[in-house]
């Protein structure tokens, strides 16, 4: 191979060094009781941050759930579902994707199986990986 080659396969190869990975999801949670407030950010790199900290790495079988959400959550925004507001709910949440949008509280009647599951998927990762208290 010849010193030119090798210098831009070099330079390919740096161009992606600090690149940020891309989001499979964001996730706002906000709600009436004390540490409801979280700003959740979740990369296919495997690393999520709380609140705008330095980001963590997420347990491979978390990872594989995130995408696994993300996936479920793709299909409910291209059909195009918002789910209902339920009544007297504590938390509310919005997930923000590439592709769109979804907004929902604890309450939220007839959730899609990934929606419903996000939420738990966002107490885990918030309790465990994070150490925040809800």
């Amino acid at each position: 191979m010849t010193a030119h080659r090798w210098a831009a396969l070099a330079a390919l190869a740096l161009a992606g060094c600090g690149a940020r990975a891309p989001d499979l999801f964001v996730v706002q949670r906000t709600g009436t009781v004390p540490g409801a407030r979280l700003d959740l950010r979740v990369s296919d790199q495997g690393t999520v941050s709380c609140n705008r900290a330095v980001p963590r790495r997420l347990p491979d079988e978390q990872v594989l759930r995130a995408r696994e959400l993300a996936r479920g959550l793709e299909a409910t925004i291209e059909r195009g579902r918002q789910p209902a507001r339920g009544r007297g709910g504590v938390l509310s949440y919005r997930v923000t994707m590439a592709r769109g949008t979804l907004s929902f509280d604890d309450t939220s009647p007839g959730l899609a199986p990934a929606v419903a599951a996000l939420q738990g998927f966002t107490r885990t990762v918030a309790r465990r990986v994070c150490g925040l208290r809800r």
